[in-house]
């Protein structure tokens, strides 16, 4: 049962195109503010997009390896999102659990809009359908130029079909992703990923403890 008096935790999402070295950094993250927050009797809930449901990962399978019309690719992602806030965003928070999202609607608005070219009205509407009320408390944006980013795909395992894409789609994502960090400056913090692992480590402590001041 959700205790209805436990206050709403945080929603904290990871952002950057393919090769950014976002995934990196999230076990990081999970453990810094798992330490914090273990003390204060809550916990961290790690999840990813697509995916984090049964459903959601068989819809990620989908969306990664099969080819599909944009709008059907864009309503997938987005019904896969749906059943993620259900299941574990929407739950986690209630319980007073701070949930860590690898992507979330940020990241539709990347490929999907900047980089596939669907209509920025059709992801509006279809973000105020799934989700008109929830937002991340904080979205951390790794951003790198694309040839850094290009270099750190592992070639050495096979690509998705996100990742086969060639450089122009990745310069509109970015783009994309630069954009709306443009325009929710409050939410979205842009992380300089070219720096090296110690120099982010060091950026997203400080960011992190004053998120964590709430609990203090």
């Amino acid at each position: 049962m959700t205790d209805s008096t436990a206050p709403r935790g945080k929603f904290i999402s990871f952002e950057g195109i393919d090769g950014a070295g976002k995934s990196t950094h999230i076990a990081f993250v999970a453990a810094r503010l798992a330490a914090t927050l273990e003390a204060h009797g809550k916990r961290v809930v790690s999840s990813r997009e697509p995916g984090g449901t049964t459903l959601g990962e068989k819809l990620r399978e989908l969306l990664l390896h099969e080819k599909m019309h944009l709008e059907t690719e864009a309503l997938l992602m987005f019904a896969s999102r749906r059943e993620h806030i259900a299941q574990v965003i929407a739950p986690g928070l209630e319980r007073g659990d701070w949930v860590i999202s690898d992507r979330f609607t940020d990241a539709s608005f990347a490929y999907q809009g900047g980089g596939r070219g669907l209509d920025r009205a059709k992801m509006e509407a279809l973000e105020q359908w799934v989700h008109p009320h929830l937002q991340p408390d904080l979205t951390l944006l790794f951003d790198v130029p694309l040839d850094v980013a290009r270099a750190r795909l592992d070639a050495t395992r096979t690509l998705d079909k996100f990742e086969q894409e060639k450089t122009d789609f990745f310069a509109a994502c970015r783009n994309e992703y630069l954009r709306r960090a443009a325009q929710f400056p409050e939410r979205i913090v842009v992380i300089d990923s070219s720096k090296s692992i110690a120099e982010i480590q060091d950026t997203l402590v400080g960011i992190l403890d004053k998120l964590l001041q709430v609990i203090d």
